[in-house]
């Protein structure tokens, strides 16, 4: 909060107008500082992952068809998509915490950007699951999974894993300030626990039964994951999965534009409208 006002203090502008990518900054600014402030929920959120990949590659790994070192270098791109996917609850708790403490209604009476305060939300998440997919890598690097196809495909799969983090956080930020209620948007954002669960992020989708199959297939995890194992070099997508999971990359930006197309006016739009009721 203390950026944003010193940016508008020292650059007053008419209300509503300031411009976005120097308001975006502060906003971005703001939230940064808000993690540094709370290192716990960053650390929450940073170890979550690897805990899921130490329970699953090490319990689950040895009851599946793919198992030990093998299930490992498949399960780590899986964990990474889901990690890039988590943007949705963090975004729309986030929103809705700002709403509930009544931080947004100040954020209206500044004269910055409309655009800004979502903007700089979701630019703060993807700064951060920068950072923290990092950890994640290198503990899968112990667990056996390697990157085999060069640095320029890792390089596309971490710029995929970011651009989805970015997409989806502007879909959670919407579903905050529709909620505006910080306990409801906990509970909420506790239950997106599922989708990574219906996906190909943990388990190979040709198992399932076909309806679950088909519907795993057209989950944008889906696409994410195996964007990732095909970048990475770990493994080839299937060719007889629905489209978006048979042409990963493909998909993956597919969806990504799609949700940005949609939900970025829609954030904007919601937040504008609010300022006015």
């Amino acid at each position: 909060m203390s950026a944003t006002t010193l940016v508008h203090e020292r650059n007053p502008a008419p209300a509503g107008g300031g411009t976005l990518i120097a308001d975006g900054l502060a906003m971005t600014g703001r939230h940064l500082h808000k993690l540094r402030a709370a290192p716990g929920v960053l650390i929450l959120t940073q170890t979550m992952p690897i805990t899921m990949l130490l329970f699953f590659g090490y319990v689950f790994g040895s009851a599946l068809a793919v198992p030990g070192e093998e299930y490992r270098a498949f399960l780590v791109p899986g964990l990474l998509a889901a990690t890039a996917a988590n943007g949705l609850m963090t975004g729309m708790f986030q929103a809705a915490q700002d709403c509930h403490r009544g931080v947004m209604d100040r954020f209206r009476t500044l004269p910055m950007s409309r655009a800004a305060v979502p903007l700089g939300a979701t630019a703060a998440e993807v700064l951060t699951t920068a950072v923290g997919l990092v950890p994640l890598m290198l503990v899968g690097y112990a667990a056996g999974w390697r990157i085999e196809d060069g640095a320029a495909g890792a390089l596309g799969a971490f710029g995929l894993l970011l651009l989805f983090r970015f997409a989806t956080s502007w879909v959670g930020y919407w579903l905050g300030l529709l909620i505006r209620d910080e306990e409801a948007a906990g509970q909420l954002g506790s239950a997106t626990f599922v989708l990574p669960l219906l996906s190909s992020a943990y388990i190979p989708t040709g198992g399932m039964p076909g309806w679950v199959r088909t519907v795993a297939e057209w989950n944008p995890i889906s696409a994410l994951a195996a964007a990732t194992r095909e970048l990475f070099g770990n493994a080839a997508p299937a060719v007889d999965a629905a489209w978006p999971s048979a042409h990963p990359v493909a998909g993956t930006l597919a969806w990504a534009a799609v949700l940005l197309t949609v939900f970025v006016p829609l954030t904007v739009r919601r937040y504008a409208r609010d300022s006015r009721g």
